[in-house]
């Protein structure tokens, strides 16, 4: 089977203690602006070419510097059933699925397994920045 392209690594997604000041800051000083916000708990960001979700930390997580803050990174496909496709060349290279292809709220569609170090990692069609590159 061959690999399934990718168009690189445009989605990030952050565990945020002082989600408002994340949002303030990625907005105001880098040049965000705000995508979606489906709850008090979530904000998701776009430069245009890109997406960065802000995820708020559960209370009274403290983790050192750098530490837990990382909620997962997302590779970005072009097409929705690249999921697919990649979902069935992960198990074929026996990678486990933490979550199998699914279509969220906003129509995305994205599955999600796990580097070799643990970090999660999610195959992801995002229509507002999917077909852009």
């Amino acid at each position: 089977m061959d690999r399934p392209p990718h168009a690189g690594l445009r989605h990030l997604a952050l565990n945020a203690r002082a989600l408002d000041r994340m949002k303030r800051f990625y907005v105001d000083v880098l040049g965000f602006e705000v995508e979606w916000e489906p709850d008090p708990d979530n904000v998701y960001l776009s430069s245009g070419a890109d997406n960065l979700a802000l995820h708020r930390a559960p209370p009274g997580s403290e983790p050192a510097a750098g530490a837990d803050r990382l909620d997962h990174l997302g590779l970005i496909v072009r097409q929705p059933e690249d999921v697919d496709r990649w979902a069935a060349f992960l198990e074929a290279r026996g990678v486990t699925l933490d979550a199998r292809p699914k279509t969220h709220r906003d129509g995305a569609r994205s599955c999600y397994f796990r580097d070799p170090d643990g970090n999660r990692v999610q195959i992801i069609h995002h229509p507002p920045i999917s077909g852009k590159v």
